[in-house]
């Protein structure tokens, strides 16, 4: 069975909601629409699942990595070198405290810019889905149906207010 991959432009939210709405209740999966807008639109607006990123988790390892360098640098450097102080304790805790809080913060910004690029699949060189039209402000929708069944999901998100709905290909950006 051979898939064809269908496009319809929406002029607004309420119409693109309840295409998807409509796609849904056709048999369309989450897996097989995908929506594209100008603007950011919360998943929930549209009737989307939720985005799944891991960039929460990259960026609490980096801030225990953080963390464990902070008090490698605090605590095990000085025990290193043997530096004679004179019976005082060689590393004083408030500014071990600060240098274990800078190395925990900046390990955890690295790793969350790291994962927000990773997560982001940048730079991208495969051809993607993209229509002039969602720079205009409009909202696209691609999904993938049968060919067979083509005709009517056209029909339907032609009833629903589409602006156009056509047959859609990945292209070079």
């Amino acid at each position: 069975m051979s898939e064809a991959t269908l496009l319809a432009i929406f002029e607004d939210l309420d119409p693109a909601a309840n295409a998807i709405d409509t796609l849904h209740e056709m048999g369309v999966g989450d897996e097989n629409i995908n929506v594209i807008s100008g603007v950011p639109v919360a998943h929930k607006i549209l009737g989307r699942p939720h985005p799944w990123t891991n960039v929460s988790k990259l960026s609490m390892g980096g801030a225990v990595a953080g963390f464990a360098f902070g008090i490698f640098l605090n605590f095990g450097t000085p025990h290193l070198y043997g530096i004679q102080v004179g019976g005082q304790y060689v590393t004083p805790i408030p500014p071990g405290a600060i240098v274990t809080f800078e190395m925990t913060m900046l390990f955890a910004l690295l790793a969350t810019f790291l994962g927000v690029f990773l997560d982001s699949y940048f730079p991208n060189y495969r051809p993607l889905e993209y229509v002039d039209e969602v720079s205009d402000g409009k909202i696209a929708v691609f999904f993938r149906v049968a060919e067979d069944d083509a005709k009517k999901f056209t029909d339907a998100m032609n009833t629903l207010g589409a602006e156009s709905v056509k047959p859609a290909e990945a292209r070079q950006l």
